[in-house]
Parts: structure tokens; C-alpha cells; sequence
């Protein structure tokens, strides 16, 4: 089964890991070149003290401005999605489309270890492949990681870490789930690619914030705050006297904003002289609060969301073998 398996995918198999190859190249000359303008920068803040300015003296090829390179990485969000479109969706269902499962299933091979050795396989080159990636990727942005502190914000936490491999192993058992219960190729590769655009903008868009509950810190509106390492910035608002958060009034040192529907004190009128304003507001008892997710937790929120994704892939796979048991050759 497994000599089958790499005469079915060997032209394909062949064709990404050139692509991969491709792409590892470019990144290990472009990264090289980065890590060296980085280190460079930080030897000369360290030697004039002017690293809190970092970000405005050093320039990278990974900065969206000048990145033809970082508009690839952008492209390496498709990899595990392509992955399910393109090899688990016709696993199954190009077997039945073209009646090749009729002899598959009548032979020495019985139907579970068919599926069985082929699901591992995929399953695999997915994780491979998407580990690959993730690691090319992970490593390439690790000065821009440095500089920005950003690689918890959404768009760059789904291309880092560890997380590319559940995308993909769960686009593969995805793929191969649709082509089963479908058992058309093209149909099952369009159910592939909407189910796992709608689930991946549900984790990150709704469930990823409540992997942990979110730290909230409050603090004068006189006095600035900003959470420390890549933290995850949820939420800016005012504590009100009674205690109630509210975010459409913003009160900061340098920022006083008022949102349609917001209610200003009338003893602290806006004026130019921001700080007597935002003095008068801390008199009357209002606070700063800020929201957000420690970048300590970007290693946990890798792993739960990882999690998450082998889950829905395992179910994906138990319905598979479930109807393939099921079903009459």
C-alpha cells in the first residue's frame, strides 16, 4: 500500500518540495540579511544607549514597506489549505469517480487498511509539510519578532510556531472527510475550501481571545501604560467612578477621545491643556484600563489551538472511516 501511495503522490510530492526548496532559499538569504542588520542595530543602540528608538533607526526587508519577500510569507497562510484541497480531497473521491475503488476494496487489501495507510500518509506529508513551513517562516520573522513585538497579533500568530501544522493536518483530514462523504473531486474540493476558511475565521476571530481569560490592567489616567513583550492589546477604555468599564471614552496621557454615545463631565471640559484635563478627571475618580492577553501566553495559545485543529481532524477521520465501513463497495 504505502509503494501505491507514493506512485499516486510522487509527481506532486516532487513539485512541493521543489517549491519548498524555492521558497527556503530566498528565505535563508533575505533572513541572513536581516539577522545582520539586526545585530548590527542592536550593538550600536547598546553602544550609544538609543535602543528605545530602535524601531525608527533600523530597517528591515521584512517590514511591509519595502517586502516583496513578506508579501510571500503573507502567501505561506494558503499552504495548509491548498494542502486539503489539493491532496486530501481527491484521495477518496477520485478513487470513486473513476470506479477504481471497486477493485481497491475487492482485493487481499480490505477497505480499513486501504484507508488506513493512505489517511497516515497524508496525514503526514501535511504535517511535514506545514512544519516545514512554519519553521521557514518562524525563523525568517524572528528579527521583525525582536523589533515589533507583534507575532501575537492575528496574521502573524497564524504563520509562526506550531500552529501550521494543525491547519494543515486538519485541511488534509478535511479534504479527505469531503471527498468520502461527496465522492465527487471538484465538488469536495470547493466543500474543503469553505468549511476551512469558516472554521479557521471562527477560532481566530471568536474563540482564540477566550483560550485564557484576558488580564485587565487599570491605571491612572495621568500615567501611560503599555503591556509589556508581544502582549495581544484587547481592549482600551475608562473606568468610570462607579467602577463600570466602558470603552468609548479613551483617556491617556496625549489621547482624550469621546465615542458617539459617551457622556463627558462637565466639570472637566476639553480644553488645550490636556494634562489639566485628564488631572481634573483622576480628581473625580476615572481610570485607565487596558486589556489583553500576556505575550508569555503565545506558546499556550499555539498549543490549545493546535489542539483544537488535531481534534476536529481526528472527528474528521472517525466519520470518514465510519461511512467508508458502511458503505457497500
Amino acid at each position: 500500500m504505502t509503494w501505491v501511495i507514493w506512485r499516486q503522490y510522487r509527481v506532486s510530492a516532487a513539485v512541493a518540495g521543489a517549491i519548498l526548496a524555492a521558497f527556503a532559499v530566498l528565505f535563508l538569504i533575505t533572513g541572513l540579511q536581516d539577522a545582520t542588520r539586526w545585530h548590527a542595530a542592536l550593538a550600536s543602540c547598546a553602544k550609544d544607549r538609543t535602543c528605545g528608538n530602535l524601531s525608527q533607526i533600523v530597517s528591515l526587508t521584512t517590514g511591509p514597506v519595502d517586502g516583496p519577500v513578506y508579501t510571500l510569507t503573507i502567501l505561506a497562510l494558503a499552504v495548509p489549505l491548498l494542502f486539503g484541497m489539493f491532496w486530501g480531497s481527491p484521495a477518496v473521491a477520485r478513487e470513486r469517480e473513476t470506479g477504481t475503488v471497486q477493485f481497491a476494496w475487492t482485493q487481499s487489501v480490505t477497505r480499513r487498511r486501504w484507508l488506513s495507510v493512505k489517511t497516515g500518509w497524508l496525514l503526514l506529508a501535511g504535517a511535514i509539510f506545514g512544519g516545514a513551513a512554519a519553521g521557514l517562516v518562524t525563523w525568517w520573522y524572528a528579527p521583525l519578532n525582536a523589533l515589533h513585538q507583534n507575532q501575537f497579533q492575528q496574521g502573524y500568530f497564524d504563520l509562526q510556531g506550531v500552529v501550521p501544522i494543525g491547519y494543515a493536518v486538519f485541511a488534509a483530514a478535511l479534504g479527505i472527510a469531503a471527498g468520502t462523504l461527496i465522492g465527487r473531486s471538484l465538488p469536495a474540493l470547493a466543500v474543503t475550501a469553505g468549511v476551512f476558511l469558516a472554521v479557521r475565521l471562527a477560532v481566530t476571530y471568536w474563540a482564540r481571545v477566550h483560550f485564557m481569560p484576558a488580564v485587565t490592567s487599570i491605571h491612572s489616567v495621568t500615567q501611560s501604560f503599555t503591556p509589556t513583550g508581544a502582549a495581544w492589546q484587547l481592549a482600551q477604555g475608562v473606568v468610570l467612578p462607579g467602577g463600570k468599564l466602558t470603552t468609548t471614552l479613551i483617556a491617556n496621557p496625549g489621547t482624550l477621545e469621546q465615542l458617539p454615545g459617551a457622556t463627558w463631565p462637565a466639570a472637566c471640559p476639553q480644553t488645550q491643556q490636556m494634562n489639566s484635563t485628564l488631572t481634573c478627571l483622576a480628581h473625580l475618580g476615572y481610570r485607565s484600563f487596558t486589556t489583553y492577553q500576556p505575550g508569555y501566553r503565545f506558546w499556550p495559545f499555539q498549543f490549545i489551538e493546535t489542539g483544537i485543529f488535531a481534534a476536529l481532524a481526528a472527528a474528521l477521520i472517525a466519520v470518514t472511516f465510519f461511512v467508508i465501513r458502511r458503505r457497500d463497495a
